[in-house]
Parts: C-alpha cells; structure tokens; sequence
C-alpha cells in the first residue's frame, strides 16, 4: 500500500519551539492547517494561514480551553483504518475528514512542579488531556498517520516529505509512534508519583518515595563489557522529575578505549568524591575498586597528587585520578610514571592532552560538571530494586558535638573533617586516618570495624607514613572500645564518629583515658 499523501494537519504545541518554522513548511506543500488556542495565535501572528480546531468539530473550545479536541470528528479522523470498507463508510456517512499529521506537545508539567512555591493546583492545570488522547490516537493508527511529539524531529519529517512527494515512510511513523507512548508513559507516571507524594502525604517534594515508582532509561552508552568480559552491559541515562541525569551531560571522553561497566563505576566514585571538595584547595583523588586509596590536598596539584599517591603506592596501579582544577603538566608527568586506567579532570592546561594521549589506552576524560545532587538512587537485586535518597548529608564544625574531656585542637578539627568527607566514600566498615588534609591510612570493606582499623593502620605501615597526631574518621559508631583504642595506639590524637552506640560512655572513657579527642557527627554515612 502507498504511503498517505499528507493533506491536513493538527498542530497544538505547549512548547513553540520552531512549530512557526514546521508549518511555514508545510504550508509550502499545501498541507491544511489546524490549530488550537495559543498556538492558532502563534501561527497566525507569523502569517500562516492556520484555521480553528472549531472548523472542524463545529464546536466552541470550553471551560477555559479544557475542552477542545475531545470530539468524534477528530479521533475519528486519526483513528479510521483506511484500508478498511467499514470504516471508510463511517467516515463517510458522519463527515469525517483524514488527519493525516499530528504534531502535539504537553502542557508542561514537569517544568511546573519544579518551580519553587507551585502548588498542588498548580499542578493539576498542567495535566493535559486532549493533548495524550490525540497522540496516541495518531500513534495507534500509525499506518496511516504521522504523529510528532518531539520537536527535534520536526526537520525530520519535513525533510522526508520533500523527498517523497508530501509522504513519510511506514519506518518514520512507527518510530514516531513509539517515541509517543514513551512520551505519554512517562508523562502519566510523572503525574502519578507526584499525585502518590502530595496526596497520600509520603512528601512535599516532588522526589518522594511513592507507592508505585518507574524507571526511565535511554541506553546512551555500549559499555565494552560488564563487571567480567563475559557479561554484556550498557549505561542508560536516567530520566527523572528533575531532568534527564546522563553521563554525557557531566562527562566527555576525550581520549582512550571504550569504557566498561567497572570503568563507569570507578570513574564516577573518584569524581563524587573529588566534588566533595569543590571550590577548595587543589585537590586529588586516587580510587581503585571504587574505593579511594589516597586523597590529599595541598596549595598545587602536583603536591596534592604527591601525597595522596604516598597514602598507598601499591594500589594507584590501574586505577582512576581525579582532580579539582585543570590538570598542569607537572602533575600530569607524575600520573604517568604508573599505569593509570582514567584521568578526570575539569580542564587540561596547554599542552597536557597531547602528552598523556601517547598512551593510546589510558581514558582522558573531561569532567563538564559536579556529580553532586539529591534526587533518588536506585539499586538493583536479584529479587527486585532498592529506593533510596541520595546520601548528600554534611557536617560542619559548629554542628559537631565534642564529648571528650579534651577538645579538638584547630588542626585536629580540620583533620577530622577532612577524614570524615572520605570516609563518606569509603565502603562499610570504613575507617580513614587523616593529618595535615591528607589520607595517611584507609580500612575499606571489613566485616568487622576493628578490622578496618587495623588494616588502615598496617596499610600506613607499609607505606612508612607516621600516625601520630593524625584524626581518625568512622563511617559508623564504634560498637565496642576496641576500634578507638587501635586509633589511639597508632599514634590518632583525635576521632569524628557519628555516636549512638550503647557503648558510648565505655569508648568516650577509653578516649579519655588516652587523652584522645573525640566528637560525634550524629550522622553516619554507611556505603555498601
């Protein structure tokens, strides 16, 4: 069967964007034009000879425009099967005319409930109706009809017209189609998870845990394999109530191989925690397994990357470096004297990318913007998918509570600070050792906090750093004396822990004991 010459048009945006441009076009092809409330203005304004959407229903648009093209004689010109006798007749016998093309965008309710200060009504205004009602229409009936709800794909259509004598292909109109309850879907389930928080009370914001919640996922990236070579993986981006979250909207691969499952995993680890530190002093961030297995910071770059590498020698190998400013030339020769997987960086100064890209596998990449925001993480099991808020909770020096007899010199306070921004990033049960705004000691992973500890403590060993006088940092309170007292053996002088344990007074006097300073957060900051 021939494609559909398209003959009339139904064009109803919220969103203008170039609909002025698509119709002039179309008038240009003798395409009739239809058109509702603002966009009829719009387009007549512009010297298009566009008629009323009234032309066609015989009806008045009513209740302040809520009511418009809900009538037969529109979906019954989107919906009739024209290869059919049956439906021929009734279009016939009841003075249906074809649509032949639909271009329709939805009132704006995503960008409404953003705003600050919009109301529960706010919201329900923007719930279209009409609009998803004559989209899915011309989507279901996309063998004979052209529907367009995107307007990037505006030049689309009208260039495929032009080629074809007025016509589109079945293969355009079953993907535009398929872009339209994708749309509509997510539209719904929008509307749906904001109702579920305002009405059942779960929330004001508009990232409330609700009852039934969708995931929107556009595969953006074909990872090269998954966490093991046999495994297939992707990234997608994410859609949410607050936008589109994307890996190209933060970063940009500027050099290397492709990028697996655990490159995307690591990089993305090194760049949260380096946020951690934004607008401070240069800062570097060396992660491995997405653990951070040295961070320091310092007045340059260069002397930053120095000690954060000295936390651990070993472990750097194959690992991932991020940095806070743009990347220099002095540190960039330091980097490169091991083997380094990803470096991620704001910028790179004159000259840098040419030298690091000599090693054709190593992965440069761009960092275009932070990683830091609140919204919702998702987590996938075996049996189903975790929910949660991000973990985007700080603690400043004035909001901790000192419980040792002995208060936290300045120094020691900034110390403890520092270790507890790492720490945050560290994988349960985590323990950071920290002097002089440097690691000096990381525990990662253990079953057991005194574990941690320890480990942090051997790993300082081996790497001769000394510990006396550091700050020691616990992502969760100490169950038992035992961890503290290790700390304090070492040769930590202070410790930032968020407290809560029903042995808080045996490891506050065990603190004491040792002339230990202590605080406590009140806020842990467990990462499995």
């Amino acid at each position: 069967m021939e494609d559909p010459k398209i003959k009339r048009a139904l064009i109803s945006v919220s969103d203008k964007t170039g609909v002025v441009e698509l119709a002039k076009a179309l008038e240009k092809m003798k395409v009739e034009i239809f058109s509702t409330g603002g966009t009829l203005e719009t387009l007549r304004k512009s010297g298009v000879t566009a008629k009323s959407i009234s032309n066609i229903t015989r009806f008045p648009e009513i209740l302040d425009g809520r009511v418009k093209t809900l009538h037969p004689k529109i979906h019954g010109g989107l919906l009739a099967r024209r290869n059919l006798k049956t439906h021929r007749t009734d279009v016939k016998d009841n003075k249906i005319d074809y649509i032949d093309l639909v271009v329709v965008n939805l009132y704006p309710f995503e960008q409404t409930i953003r705003k600050e200060g919009a109301t529960l009504a706010d919201a329900i205004e923007q719930i279209d109706i009409g609009g998803p009602a004559m989209l899915r229409s011309a989507a279901k009936n996309y063998e004979f009809v052209t529907v367009v709800c995107d307007v990037g794909d505006y030049q689309c259509v009208i260039d495929e017209m032009t080629a074809n004598k007025g016509r589109t292909t079945l293969k355009t109109r079953a993907a535009l189609a398929q872009k339209v309850f994708e749309l509509t879907s997510q539209y719904d389930q929008m509307i749906a998870n904001y109702l579920a928080a305002q009405l059942d009370g779960e929330s004001t914001e508009t990232d409330g845990l609700a009852r039934r919640y969708a995931l929107w996922l556009t595969k953006e990236i074909d990872m090269r394999y998954g966490e093991n070579p046999h495994q297939k993986a992707a990234f997608y981006a994410l859609k949410t109530e607050q936008g589109e979250v994307s890996f190209g909207e933060h970063f940009e691969k500027l050099h290397g191989k492709d990028l697996s499952y655990n490159n995307v995993l690591d990089l993305t680890a090194a760049a949260g925690l380096c946020d951690e530190f934004d607008n401070e002093l240069p800062t570097v961030v060396i992660v491995k397994h997405t653990n951070p297995c040295g961070v320091a910071q310092s007045t340059s770059l260069y002397e930053a990357y120095r000690r954060a590498y000295e936390t651990d020698t070993q472990s750097p190998f194959g690992g991932i470096v991020a940095v806070n400013k743009p990347l220099d030339m002095k540190t960039a020769e330091a980097i490169d004297d091991i083997f380094t997987e990803i470096i991620v960086a704001p910028d790179f100064e004159e000259g840098v990318l040419e030298f690091l890209k000599k090693k054709k596998d190593r992965r440069l990449i761009r960092q275009k913007k932070s990683t830091k925001r609140g919204g919702l993480e998702v987590r996938g099991t075996s049996v189903g998918v975790l929910v949660q808020e991000r973990d985007v909770a700080t603690v400043k020096g004035n909001e901790l509570r000192i419980v040792t007899q002995r208060k936290p010199t300045e120094q020691e306070m900034n110390d403890m600070l520092f270790a507890w921004r790492v720490a945050k990033h560290v994988k349960s049960n985590a323990i950071v050792y920290a002097k002089d705004l440097r690691t000096v000691g990381i525990g990662a992973g253990q079953m057991s906090r005194i574990d941690s500890a320890r480990l942090a403590r051997w790993k300082a060993e081996e790497a001769k750093l000394d510990l006396k006088g550091s700050a020691v940092a616990s992502d969760a309170f100490f169950p038992f004396p035992d961890g503290l007292i290790v700390a304090a053996e070492a040769g930590a002088t202070a410790v930032i822990q968020p407290g809560g344990s029903i042995r808080d007074e045996e490891v506050i006097k065990a603190a004491d004991e040792r002339g230990v300073a202590m605080v406590f957060t009140g806020t842990r900051h467990f990462k499995h």
